[in-house]
């Protein structure tokens, strides 16, 4: 994708070991716009991310979901009150691991909002691999009252 990704340009120097883009030894999850509520990402498990041969972590799992959702409640918000930061953090946070999840082919990870007030999100989350929905996710996620310092 020519364009930044949603972490890129909401938070450059970002340190979260899933989606910071600061964090060399993260995993560097990189989000598209799909919509005002909805973003994609497609990111290659690598043999040190394995719970058993062939399988994916699903602490793994669980971070890809959850920061892919958050940047998710962001992108929500920041269309809501564009003249404000967009953060949120996650307060309640639901996964499912449906099947094992291979690591031989990308996962695609898919996240939209379903329920935004002026301090809350409610992100369903989906990951796949070609096609397979191997995992599900809800979250509930809190626009704090005042920004915290990203930096």
């Amino acid at each position: 994708m020519d364009e930044p990704s949603v972490q890129d340009r909401l938070n450059p120097n970002g340190m979260c070991f899933g989606c910071g883009s600061a964090n060399e030894q993260g995993l560097q999850l990189k989000s598209f716009v799909v919509d005002d509520t909805s973003l994609e990402a497609t990111w290659a498990p690598q043999p040190h991310h394995l719970a058993f041969p062939g399988i994916l972590n699903g602490g793994i799992i669980g971070t890809l979901l959850d920061c892919h959702s958050t940047i998710t409640s962001w992108w929500s918000f920041l269309q809501r009150f564009p003249d404000e930061p967009p953060y949120a953090l996650t307060a309640d946070y639901t996964i499912r691991l449906l099947k094992p999840t291979p690591i031989d082919a990308p996962v695609h990870l898919t996240a939209r909002v379903v329920d935004l007030s002026d301090r809350r999100a409610t992100v369903e989350g989906s990951l796949t691999v070609d096609g397979e929905e191997t995992a599900t996710s809800t979250g509930l996620f809190i626009r704090p009252k005042k920004p915290f310092p990203l930096k």
